[in-house]
């Protein structure tokens, strides 16, 4: 909870598994059974390989992942489009969550703190076209620095001059959530939509 002394100015967002999840599992299921993976073990390849953790750091491309991830499954570079297509095919922004998070403003500053591949930025403003929902994006790749490493989140709080006691975060992963609290935010572990708006609402404003 939220002491009564402490007034919170800003409101930081985890994007994959918040903003944006995966609604359907078909596409990479079906991928993962010509590669005879079990079930979302082609997801962990993708993000969790040492190739995918350089992404998110800055360190390759996705041109470079993709690249890696056919070679590793024995598929050939002409699946490359296919595979990546089919990878991504599931994956909805929230847009209730997405309009929950524009009637904060401008009462309470957002942002992102996302561990994401150099070209998120263009997801956010060209293709989901939902960057001017937030006041201050942090991702990893351009700042070389993975969540739950404490520099993260004080990189995010300076771009909002904000305090860790007068910010919230939430997030999917509870490691991410326990490395805000760690440094004196505020934070709430994402289950659903419906769960995050009532939580945020009763530690900011239940008018909201």
């Amino acid at each position: 909870m939220i002491k009564d002394d402490i007034s919170i100015r800003a409101v930081f967002w985890d994007l994959g598994g918040v903003i944006v999840r995966t609604h359907d599992w078909g596409g990479r299921a079906r991928w993962e059974k010509r590669a005879g993976l079990s079930p979302h073990e082609l997801e962990r390849i993708v993000f969790r390989s040492e190739m995918g953790e350089r992404a998110a750091l800055g360190q390759a491309s996705s041109d470079e992942v993709w690249t890696w991830v056919l070679h590793h499954l024995g598929f050939p570079e002409s699946e490359r489009s296919a595979i990546e297509r089919d990878f991504f095919s599931g994956d909805q922004v929230d847009n209730e969550l997405i309009s929950f998070i524009r009637s904060l403003r401008p009462g309470y500053k957002t942002g992102i703190i996302s561990n994401a591949w150099p070209e998120l930025r263009h997801w956010l403003e060209v293709e989901w076209c939902i960057a001017d929902a937030f006041d201050h994006i942090v991702i990893s790749a351009e700042v070389g620095v993975l969540k739950p490493d404490p520099h993260i989140y004080h990189m995010a709080l300076n771009g909002l001059g904000v305090s860790p006691s007068e910010a919230i975060f939430i997030d999917d992963l509870r490691k991410n959530v326990t490395g805000a609290l760690d440094i004196g935010m505020q934070a709430i572990h994402f289950k659903t939509t419906e769960q995050v708006m009532y939580e945020l609402r009763a530690l900011l404003d239940p008018t909201l």
